[in-house]
Order: structure tokens, then C-alpha cells, then sequence
């Protein structure tokens, strides 16, 4: 009995133990990607494409390397037998293009806000595209979110006298990435892996053009701009690797909370390092796109409560009815 105690206090000790470390990958991930804005400005005077090609170039490199140091290769057999899978994994790599380029090139024409935005209502389109895409049903809840997200874009198109595009292409973008990677199923690191190589040749080929054409920052502006153009793959890398530690060891729910540590931290670089402006049209728009999160926050929490009592309801042995009395026999 001792032993059997002192291996259950055991077990649950490591198990926060994981949950901790989990957590602490979750906020290392989540705060990576919220100050990377902070990054991009010092690669200047290369430009967003360059810039991009080489963050393709250099991810592959550095997820390369760490996939034959841990010897993770049974998967790129796999998905090169299956092309629908492959298919889809080209589709990732261009649309994540997309992504990671307006996404540079916003943070450095001076946009870090608006980039922020699209993050924050990354979540609301995801959804919108869960219901139109895959026919999924939502709560009360989750519409009115919805609602109140359309309501923010409406208002923040006024403001700006146009669509916040920077903010539109980024959430759209990032949501039809994770619902095509969704398909795919592979891991971050795996994922990464296979997208970098179908991205690889034509980043390539462009940065070999700019060197042809005597327009490679790379070559042209010394060796430290060129170890901070190589350390964009670990900027990428890192981050993701912390991402998937995180994954296997704290719930969804808790990463729910944790994704909208990213959009705060971009959104506090713009306005207190960056110093961009904040009319009042665009408090009133990023306003009602906190409300919205806050009621899918609400609502998840409300749901996941629910489930765990659910379950907990049926895991309590119920008891056992004793046996009928059998009739007495006439005698």
C-alpha cells in the first residue's frame, strides 16, 4: 500500500511537472512570435522579399539539421507516397508565403498594429470558415462573437477609409494555413520541414538573382547583416519547436489562452515601442474585437467545464442494483 501511494504522489509530481514545462513552452512560443516585430527591422536595408527568401532558405537549413540529429526521417517516405497529402502540403507552403511576406513587410513599413489585428481576429475567421467550409454548427455564443467581429471590421473600414487589408490577408491566410495542415497531420517540425523544401528552390533562385544583379544585402552589407539574415531560420524554428513541447503537455484550452499572448505583445510593440498612432476609430474597432474574443473565451471555458463534468459524471461507478429476490416455490 505504501509503495502503491508513494507511486501515485510520484506520478502526479511529474505530471505537473509537465504541465509546467508545457506551459512555460506554450508562453516562450506565444512570446516569440508576439516580439518578433521587434526583429525584422533589424535586417534592413534588405527588403521584405529578400528578407522572406532567405527566412525559406534558412528554416530549411536549421529543421534539417535538427531532424537528422534527432533521426526523424520515416515521414518524408510517406508523404512523398501520398500526393494528395503532398498536394496539400504545397498548398500550405503558399499560402504560409503569403503570410510570413505581407507579414515582414507590414512590420517594417511601419504597420505593427494593423498586423496585430489580424491575429486577433484570426480566431473569428477561423471559425466563420469552420461554418462555410465545413458546415459546422455553432453556439449562440460563437455567433454573436462573429457578429461582433464583422462589427469591428465595419468600423475599422471607416476609420481607415478603406478594408484593413494588412489585417484581412494575415487572418485569412493563417486560418486556411491551419485548416490545410489540419488535413495534412503532421508534426511542426515535420511540417515546417516540408514546406521550406517546396519553397526552397524558388527562394533560391531569387537570391541568386539578386547576387547576379549585384542587389544581395547578404553579400553587400557585412557579416553580421548576414548572420541576422541566416538567424531567421532559428527565429522561425525555435518558436515551433517550443510550440509543439507545449502541445503534448497542457490542454487546448489553456493554448487557447496562450495564442492571444502573441497579438497582445505585437499590438503593445506598435503603440509603446513603434509608437504608431491610435485614433479613436481604431480603439473603437480593436474594442470589438476583444469583446468578441472575450465571448468565444467565455463560451470555450463554459464548454470545456461542462465536459469535464460530464465525463467526471461517468467515470463514478454507479451502484449495482441487488439481486431480485426469487419467488418462494409452492410446496
Amino acid at each position: 500500500m505504501a509503495e502503491t501511494a508513494k507511486g501515485l504522489e510520484t506520478s502526479r509530481g511529474e505530471s505537473k511537472g509537465e504541465q509546467r514545462a508545457g506551459l512555460l513552452n506554450g508562453i516562450a512560443a506565444y512570446g516569440m512570435w508576439g516580439l518578433v516585430p521587434l526583429f525584422w527591422p533589424l535586417l534592413k536595408p534588405a527588403g521584405s522579399v529578400e528578407i522572406l527568401a532567405h527566412r525559406m532558405v534558412w528554416s530549411l537549413a536549421f529543421v534539417t539539421a535538427a531532424l537528422a540529429f534527432v533521426r526523424r526521417w520515416a515521414w518524408a517516405g510517406e508523404l512523398l507516397r501520398q500526393p494528395r497529402r503532398l498536394a496539400l502540403v504545397a498548398v500550405a507552403a503558399a499560402v504560409i508565403t503569403v503570410n510570413w511576406g505581407v507579414y515582414i513587410w507590414a512590420v517594417n513599413a511601419g504597420h505593427v498594429v494593423e498586423a496585430s489585428l489580424g491575429y486577433f481576429i484570426n480566431p473569428l475567421v477561423t471559425i466563420a470558415m469552420g461554418v462555410l467550409l465545413l458546415k459546422e454548427r455553432l453556439r449562440p455564443a460563437q455567433w454573436a462573437a462573429v457578429g461582433v467581429g464583422f462589427a469591428a471590421v465595419a468600423v475599422l473600414t471607416v476609420g481607415y477609409g478603406q478594408p484593413p487589408w494588412i489585417s484581412l490577408v494575415l487572418a485569412f491566410s493563417f486560418a486556411t494555413y491551419g485548416l490545410v495542415k489540419k488535413k495534412v497531420n503532421l508534426g511542426g517540425v515535420e511540417s515546417l520541414a516540408a514546406e521550406t523544401a517546396i519553397q526552397f528552390l524558388p527562394a533560391l533562385g531569387y537570391l541568386l538573382w539578386l547576387a547576379g544583379h549585384g542587389e544581395s544585402s547578404f553579400l553587400d552589407d557585412g557579416t553580421g547583416h548576414a548572420a541576422l539574415l541566416a538567424s531567421t531560420g532559428i527565429v522561425t524554428a525555435v518558436p515551433l519547436v517550443c510550440f509543439g513541447a507545449a502541445a503534448i503537455r497542457v490542454p487546448l484550452s489553456t493554448l487557447g489562452l496562450l495564442q492571444y499572448l502573441a497579438p497582445v505583445f505585437q499590438f503593445l510593440c506598435g503603440i509603446l515601442y513603434f509608437h504608431e498612432a491610435m485614433p479613436a476609430e481604431r480603439w473603437a474597432g480593436f474594442a470589438l474585437v476583444w469583446l468578441a474574443l472575450s465571448l468565444l473565451t467565455w463560451d470555450a471555458l463554459r464548454t470545456a467545464r461542462r465536459a469535464a463534468r460530464a465525463l467526471a459524471a461517468a467515470s463514478v461507478p454507479r451502484p449495482t442494483a441487488p439481486p431480485a429476490e426469487t419467488p418462494a416455490t409452492p410446496v
